[in-house]
């Protein structure tokens, strides 16, 4: 399939487009709005002549946070548009930066939406964020000049076969790619086996890596828990869970109340549209359940504390003494095992780490990672070290020796972009 069938055919799938659009905003009504901008129309003022950073959604918006800074502090005279896909997205974007970036949705990848976009940011600079690649935008750019970089990029051999399949399409997408800074070798030769030119991909490492852990985080962290009388209570968290594994956390917390009754569980779901339905799951679990968002403080007798605030996971990971990185007991990839790991917690997660196996491969080969297959497997291994607090130390201490031996490929990437700029 080359872009012109691509094209044809994204036209044709508007409809299915627009009511994809429609039932995710029955959950997320924040998906109704702002739908002009999706299309190019209604956007918000924007100077042009700066750099323009693509972010789908949250956790990409989270890895870019640092190089976006970086970015501003490097040219405080260009305008910075940082784009997303979706609303939780944007709110991250928002609360991260507020007015100091411009922002809005990225039309999606028709080629005359693309024009009027690139049209108005006029942008020296394109930097999309690990591998979100739409052969339109990028097209347009190529055609105007304008260098487009692939940042933190990944490409999972599962991906490659994908791309592979529309070699056609594929392969003058790489090509037209000014920068493709990616994460591991085993990713630029995927990226190369595709079509990348070989002038322009650079292993940089990831810049997940370069995570800076505020002090004053921790600080608030600690001292919430004096707040809650909860110094010497066994907290644990289970973050960005999915559909089918809040189940399986919250029987290992039930397994461990058996023997320690006064254990609390930070229960943190991926998604937003999903706050209410796993409420209601602890509910029906029996389980004495506080939500965050009311702000109200945790009691001695809750059993749960549901994460249901957008922006605090960092925070909520302070929190607790061991930490469960979701997406990983279901086969959705996984995710950043490295926050938990930052903030000196052992990680705990399960088997399905495909998004990313090489950052898993050196905090398993660290002694930092314990991975499980089961709720019984977890309420064990989170049952083991909270009683072994050497145990527990050791695999702190192999976390964060693991990033600061991979931390630089910030500053590599920042090279790669000046040069292209």
């Amino acid at each position: 399939m080359n872009r012109h069938l691509y094209t044809l055919l994204l036209h044709l799938a508007l409809p299915l487009i627009a009511l994809r659009l429609a039932l995710r905003a029955r959950k997320a009504p924040a998906y109704a709005r702002r739908i002009k901008e999706r299309f190019s129309f209604a956007l918000p003022p924007l100077k042009p002549g700066g750099i323009w950073v693509h972010a789908v959604s949250v956790g990409e918006s989270i890895a870019a946070a640092p190089m976006i800074r970086a970015l501003q502090a490097r040219y405080p005279e260009l305008p910075i548009t940082v784009t997303c896909m979706t609303p939780t997205g944007s709110e991250r974007i928002q609360a991260l930066f507020g007015d100091s970036v411009q922002h809005c949705y990225l039309p999606y990848d028709l080629p005359w939406a693309a024009a009027r976009f690139l049209d108005r940011v006029r942008p020296r600079l394109a930097v999309v964020m690990e591998t979100e690649l739409w052969p339109n935008h990028i097209h347009q750019c190529a055609g105007r000049g304008i260098p487009v970089a692939l940042a933190n990029a990944r490409l999972s051999e599962r991906s490659a076969r994908g791309y592979a399949r529309f070699g056609k399409l594929t392969a003058p997408m790489l090509a037209e790619l000014s920068l493709i800074a990616v994460q591991t070798q085993a990713e630029a030769q995927r990226f190369l086996d595709l079509g990348a030119r070989p002038d322009c991909v650079e292993v940089t490492g990831s810049i997940k890596f370069d995570l800076k852990i505020d002090a004053e985080l921790l600080q608030r962290a600690a001292e919430l828990r004096r707040q809650w009388q909860a110094e010497q209570r066994p907290v644990w968290i289970a973050a960005s869970t999915h559909a089918g594994e809040d189940e399986i956390v919250l029987a290992a917390h039930r397994q461990l109340l058996e023997t320690r009754p006064n254990a609390l569980l930070i229960l943190v779901p991926r998604h937003p549209e999903r706050f209410n339905s796993v409420h209601e799951l602890c509910l029906s679990d029996g389980l004495t359940t506080r939500r965050r968002a009311t702000g109200e403080a945790v009691q001695t007798g809750d059993q749960v504390l549901l994460g249901d605030t957008m922006g605090e996971l960092l925070f909520l990971y302070a929190l607790a003494d061991i930490a469960f990185v979701g997406g990983s007991l279901v086969a959705n990839g996984g995710h950043n095992l490295l926050e938990p790991a930052a903030l000196g917690k052992p990680v705990l997660s399960g088997p399905h780490l495909f998004n990313f196996l090489e950052i898993a491969a050196q905090l398993r080969a660290a002694g930092a990672l314990s991975e499980v297959a089961d709720a019984a497997q977890l309420a064990e291994r989170t049952a083991t070290l909270l009683d072994t607090p050497a145990e527990a130390q050791r695999m702190s201490a192999a976390g964060l020796a693991v990033l600061k031996a991979n931390q630089g490929a910030l500053e590599r990437l920042l090279d790669g972009l000046r040069r292209l700029l």
